[in-house]
């Protein structure tokens, strides 16, 4: 080979190599963060030090995503004595649409200033308007406190006067299944449900029947059973885990908006998104499924390449309408 081109090829494969430990570098407080989040000590407890050290985590995360990405005009508020935000772009833009978006952190943790990074990537995607709202918590606040003020949140959007096609209603983990939860609700009372949905690593199903929580524990590098079975008791108390406010994954879809469901290859929770497409199409709703290979539990948030693109994509399945 003529040693100009291997030189050649040898300096390419150096900066790939350089450009990919800066960008562990950059990964490995948010990993230890998000490992932090998902860390209980044992099953059937949720004692006030795992509690404390979830909460922690998750305030990290946020902080520590919150200067990677273009920050919007952030607008905290009171509504009706819960703490919201807007997420407003600081551009003119069309305000005909909006975003409700439901933080993740298992039922036990999240805040606003979690929900800041992917409100702030899902508004600077669509050139929309997101409301972020800071739900109240287990084990402090178990069902059906989140499910009460995501609907407070819902029932002020129409009061400010969107109609329900207007909004688009997005979340992350327990995020995704509060946002079905949500849809089950207005559907079970007779309203019009969202005009799309977009989930990323949703939690569907809180009876964990789903191959994924066995076959993909162990490349999971972030989500433990223990966590699962200790978020889901604390939250649930003892109910009937396959009710759909519970267990969306066994709810009715007919009529159900369409949906984009982003997932990652390496989560313990694939099954429930893989079920959720199956069962959504079932119901004849249209569901779009992205896998993408190699990547962790809402993965969307951190400083990674199939981060903006995965982010890219829930723009243009909201703006290609």
């Amino acid at each position: 080979m003529d040693p100009k081109k291997l030189s050649i090829r040898l300096s390419a494969k150096g900066k790939k190599e350089e450009k990919a430990g800066k960008e562990d570098r950059r990964l490995a407080p948010m990993m230890r963060a998000l490992k932090a989040i998902h860390s209980v000590g044992a099953p059937d407890s949720m004692n006030p030090e795992d509690l404390a050290k979830q909460r922690a985590g998750q305030e990290l995360l946020g902080r520590l995503a919150a200067p990677m990405i273009v920050m919007k005009k952030w607008e905290p508020f009171s509504l009706k004595g819960m703490a919201a935000a807007w997420v407003k772009p600081d551009w003119p833009h069309d305000r005909r649409r909006v975003i409700l978006y439901c933080h993740g952190g298992g039922y036990t943790s999240g805040n606003l200033g979690y929900s800041r990074p992917l409100a702030s990537k899902l508004t600077n995607a669509t050139g929309w308007e997101t409301l972020c709202f800071e739900y109240r918590l287990a084990p402090e606040h178990p069902f059906p406190a989140a499910v009460d003020d995501a609907r407070k949140a819902w029932d002020y959007l129409m009061y400010l006067g969107y109609g329900a096609r207007d909004v688009v209603v997005a979340g992350d983990s327990a995020g995704g299944n509060l946002a079905l939860v949500l849809c089950h609700q207005l559907k079970e009372a007779g309203r019009q449900l969202p005009g799309r949905l977009v989930l990323m690593s949703p939690w569907t199903d809180m009876t964990a029947s789903g191959r994924s929580y066995t076959q993909r524990a162990e490349m999971d590098p972030t989500i433990t059973m223990d966590y699962i079975q200790a978020v889901r008791e604390v939250y649930a108390g003892g109910r009937d885990l396959t009710s759909p406010m519970l267990s969306p994954l066994f709810g009715n879809f007919e009529g159900f908006p369409p949906t984009l469901i982003q997932v990652g290859s390496n989560e313990i929770l694939f099954s429930d998104s893989l079920r959720l497409r199956e069962r959504m199409q079932t119901a004849r709703v249209h569901c779009q499924l992205e896998v993408w290979n190699d990547m962790w539990h809402v993965f969307q948030m951190f400083p990674v390449r199939k981060a903006a693109l995965a982010m890219e994509s829930i723009g243009n399945f909201l703006l290609e309408q």
